[in-house]
Parts: structure tokens; sequence; C-alpha cells
């Protein structure tokens, strides 16, 4: 099994604050900048926080608006109304 999870999200200012929060609260991730996208992968396990989208844009956010910019992800689900989990079971 692939050690790396990932998500790939719509490289538009829309979706540059999910980005800026999920590598900040996933110091083990790295980004992947194309025109239209940006891959993000993380060993083992990625962390979307609802709370720290909302610090970025100012606004109450729910996590269902991820949808809007999700491209593909890669890892075991697990979602919630304050996280959005992807991992792999070790």
């Amino acid at each position: 099994m692939a050690d790396k999870v990932f998500i790939a999200l719509q490289n538009n200012a829309d979706a540059q604050p999910i980005i800026e929060a999920i590598l900040a609260d996933n110091p083990e991730a790295v980004p992947q900048e194309s025109p239209g996208m940006v891959k993000i992968d993380c060993p083992w396990r990625l962390v979307v926080r609802r709370e720290s989208i909302e610090a970025r844009i100012g606004r109450e956010f729910d996590l269902q608006e991820l949808h809007v910019h999700l491209i593909s992800l890669g890892g075991n689900l697990d979602e919630d109304d304050d996280q959005f989990t992807l991992a792999w079971t070790r």
C-alpha cells in the first residue's frame, strides 16, 4: 500500500486559503503546483480543519464547500463537520 495520501484542488484564488490552511496544519505536506491544480502529498495522514480555513477567509466555512474545489484525493477518507482526514492505516 502507498505511504502517501494526497488531495488535489483547483489552483484558483478561492482555493488558496484552503491550500494555505492544509499546508499550515500538515507540516510534512508537500505541494506540487501546476497551472490548474495544486496536489498536496503527505506521508500517511493529512487533515483539513474547518477552523483553520475560517481563520484565513474570515467567515464560517462548511467543509462541504471543499468539494467545489476538489479534483481528486488518495487515501481513506473520514469526514465530519470539523475536519476532513485522509489516512492510510499502518
